[in-house]
C-alpha cells in the first residue's frame, strides 16, 4: 500500500459525527503521530443528536450540544465540505467545497461514517413546508417558531389565525419524533403561565405515525404507558395514520382529518447518505434489497466494507450508513442505528485500523445492548435497561434522571458536559427561557428596514 502523507498512512474519515469524531480521537490516542488523519464534514462540529429534543424544548443551549472538531482533534485536518464522489479503485475521494471548488483527497485507509438523512416521501407540500429534526439548526428553529407563535397568537384578533398558530404537527413516532413532541409540549405547558390570554385548550399538538404503536424500541407495556402519558397531556396521537398532503400548511391525513398548522416537523425515518447509493458517485457496493438496510454499506463483523469479490481491506464503515452484524443478538441481526452502537463501533474500527497498520489480526465488533432511554419532558421519562439476561422497565423521574445522566456521560469533552449541567442548574432556578428568536433566519431585516426608512416610495 502506498503511503500518501510523508511516509505515514493517511486515514480519511468521511463524516464528523459520532463515528468520525470517535474514530479520529481513538486513532490519535492509539497511533499518535504515526498516522495522518483527515476528517470531512459539511459542518465543523459534531452534533450530539440525543440532546436535540431538549434543544427544541429550550432546556439546553444549542451550542452546548456541539463538539467543535478542530478543537477536539488537534493534529487532524478538518475539511468543511460535502463528499461528492468515492473512488475506492483509485483510493481517492472528491469533496465539494464552497464556491463550487472541488478537492480530491487520496487515502490509505477510508472510514465511511456519513450517517443518514431524512427519508422523504412524495407527499404534496411536504418538501416545501416541513422541517426535519436531525440538526441543531432545525431543533433551534422549531423552538423559536413555537415560542414566537405563542406571542403572536396571544395578540391576534383573528380566531382562525390563532388556531393555526397554536397547532403543531409532528410526523413519526419513533424515539426522535416521540421525544421531540413530548419535550415541545412540556415547554409550551411551562410557558403558558406567562400568557394570560392563552389557555391549554387553545394548544393542539398532533403526532402522526403509520405504525400501530409508537416508540417501537420499547416493550408493549412501555409503549402503552407512553401512549397514555402523551394522550393524558393532550397530545393527539394518530396511529396507523399517514400524511396525505401538506400543501399551503393544510394537513390532510389518511383518517380523513384536515386542519391548518403553522409547524410541521418530519421525523418519519431516515436513509443512508444518498452519495453511497448513487453508482455514478460511489463505487462502494450497497444493499439493494428493499427494507431497512437498503442503501447501506454491507459491513463485515470487523467493520470492513464487504464487496462482491470479498472485503475491501482498507475501507471501513460504521454507524447509520452501515449494515453491521449484531453478533450479540444472533445470526441475521443487525445493529440498530443509534449513538450507543455508533460510538462503540467507532472504537472497534479505530482499533482495527491500528491493527492493520501494525500487521496484527482484526477483531470483530461485539456489544450487548445496554437498553434504551427517552425523556418526555421535565422529570418525565421511560426506558428499558438490559442487565445481563434481565430486562428492567423504568418510568417517570428515575428514567428521566438515568437518560440525562447517560447522555451527559456520552457527550464529548469535559467542557460541554459542564456547560450542559450548568444550563440545567440555571433552568431549575429560573425556569426555561420563553424567548423565541425566529429573526435569526433573516438577521439583516432590521438593518435593511433602517436603511430604507428614509427613502421615499
Amino acid at each position: 500500500m502506498t503511503n500518501t502523507f510523508g511516509g505515514k498512512p493517511h486515514v480519511l474519515i468521511l463524516g464528523g459525527g459520532s463515528v468520525g469524531l470517535t474514530t479520529a480521537s481513538e486513532l490519535r490516542k492509539t497511533l499518535g503521530a504515526e498516522v495522518s488523519i483527515t476528517v470531512v464534514d459539511p459542518r465543523p462540529y459534531m452534533t450530539y443528536a440525543p440532546f436535540l429534543p431538549e434543544v427544541g424544548a429550550g432546556s439546553i443551549d444549542p451550542r452546548n450540544v456541539l463538539a467543535p472538531l478542530r478543537k477536539i482533534l488537534p493534529g487532524a485536518k478538518v475539511v468543511t465540505g460535502s463528499v461528492s464522489a468515492i473512488r475506492s479503485a483509485e483510493n481517492t475521494v472528491v469533496v465539494d467545497l464552497e464556491d463550487d471548488e472541488k478537492l480530491e483527497i487520496a487515502y490509505d485507509y477510508l472510514v465511511v461514517g456519513l450517517g443518514a438523512v431524512p427519508r422523504l416521501l412524495p407527499i404534496p407540500g411536504l418538501a416545501e413546508n416541513a422541517i426535519g429534526f436531525k440538526q441543531v439548526e432545525e431543533a433551534t428553529a422549531v423552538r423559536d417558531r413555537i415560542l414566537a407563535n405563542l406571542g403572536e397568537a396571544a395578540t391576534t384578533k383573528d380566531p382562525a389565525a390563532r388556531k393555526r398558530l397554536l397547532t403543531f404537527t409532528f410526523i413519526g413516532g419513533g424515539f426522535a419524533g416521540g421525544e421531540a413532541v413530548s419535550e415541545a409540549e412540556d415547554m409550551v405547558r411551562d410557558a403558558l403561565r406567562y400568557y394570560p390570554d392563552l389557555h391549554s385548550s387553545d394548544i393542539r399538538f398532533v403526532l402522526v405515525d403509520g405504525a400501530p404503536f409508537i416508540f417501537p424500541e420499547l416493550t408493549e407495556d412501555q409503549r402503552a404507558y407512553v401512549l397514555n402519558q402523551l394522550r393524558e397531556r393532550g397530545i393527539e396521537v394518530k396511529l396507523e395514520t399517514f400524511l396525505n398532503s401538506a400543501e399551503n400548511g393544510v394537513i390532510k391525513t389518511s383518517d380523513g382529518d384536515e386542519f391548518e398548522t403553522d409547524l410541521l416537523v418530519w421525523n418519519a425515518g431516515v436513509k443512508p447518505a444518498p452519495v453511497l447509493a448513487d453508482e455514478e458517485s460511489s463505487d462502494l457496493p450497497v444493499v439493494t434489497e428493499r427494507g431497512p438496510l437498503m442503501g447501506k454499506l454491507e459491513a463485515l463483523p470487523d467493520l470492513r466494507v464487504n464487496g462482491v469479490d470479498g472485503p475491501f481491506d482498507n475501507v471501513f464503515a460504521a454507524g447509520d450508513c452501515a449494515a453491521v452484524p449484531d453478533l450479540a443478538s444472533g445470526e441475521g441481526k443487525f445493529c440498530p442505528p443509534n449513538a450507543q452502537h455508533a460510538v462503540r463501533q467507532a472504537k472497534r474500527l479505530a482499533d482495527n485500523i491500528a491493527r492493520s497498520v501494525q500487521g496484527r489480526p482484526l477483531v470483530d465488533y461485539y456489544h450487548k445492548n445496554l437498553g434504551v432511554m427517552a425523556t418526555l419532558g421535565m422529570y418525565k421519562g421511560v426506558g428499558r435497561l438490559q442487565l445481563g439476561e434481565k430486562e428492567i422497565d423504568v418510568r417517570g423521574l428515575p428514567a428521566w434522571a438515568m437518560a440525562r445522566a447517560y447522555h451527559v456521560y456520552a457527550m464529548p469533552t469535559l467542557g460541554r458536559k459542564a456547560s450542559v449541567l450548568a444550563g440545567w442548574a440555571t433552568t431549575l432556578l429560573s425556569r426555561r427561557d420563553i424567548i423565541g428568536i425566529p429573526q435569526t433566519e433573516t438577521p439583516r431585516a432590521a438593518f435593511e428596514y433602517a436603511a430604507n426608512a428614509g427613502k421615499k416610495k
